[in-house]
């Protein structure tokens, strides 16, 4: 759901197609599957569409390509960190401080009912149109602060 969320908001912000984004898991589990029903149905009913989404797993090499890498909760952060060299380290962070969340994890609605997945997407929403102002300000060569 996240990357659906961030792509709709990228594109209100006038960066779509400015900035890559991409979605993958710290596991191996569901590769290639198309997301969880829950989150398609919530994003359908909220007008996003997540049909296209195949999960993937997060490849180490790609940190040194990405400017930002964000983990939705510790333990994926954790797993992140320990993917990384020390040099890539500050580029991987918690979605919740970037996005202005008070540092809270996105919890994975997974198991959950159909309110569990609207909390996780009314979160990303919140956070998503934060992070879609601090990247606007990135591409535009200003200095973003974690708030």
């Amino acid at each position: 759901m996240a990357e659906v969320v961030l792509r709709d908001q990228l594109g209100k912000a006038g960066l779509a197609g400015a900035v890559l984004v991409d979605s993958a898991g710290t596991g191996d589990w569901h590769l290639g599957a198309r997301m969880h029903p829950g989150s398609r149905r919530q994003l359908a009913r909220n007008g996003y569409h997540g049909e296209s989404h195949r999960a993937r797993q997060f490849v180490p090499s790609w940190l040194q390509e990405r400017d930002l890498v964000l983990a939705m909760d510790a333990a994926n952060l954790r797993d992140l960190r320990a993917m990384a060299a020390q040099q890539d380290q500050g580029r991987i962070r918690l979605f919740g401080e970037i996005g202005g969340l008070g540092g809270q994890d996105v919890p994975d609605p997974y198991f959950g009912s159909d309110a569990d997945f609207a909390r996780v997407l009314a979160l990303l929403e919140t956070g998503m149109s934060r992070l879609a102002v601090k990247l606007r300000a990135m591409v535009s060569g200003e200095q973003i602060q974690d708030r």
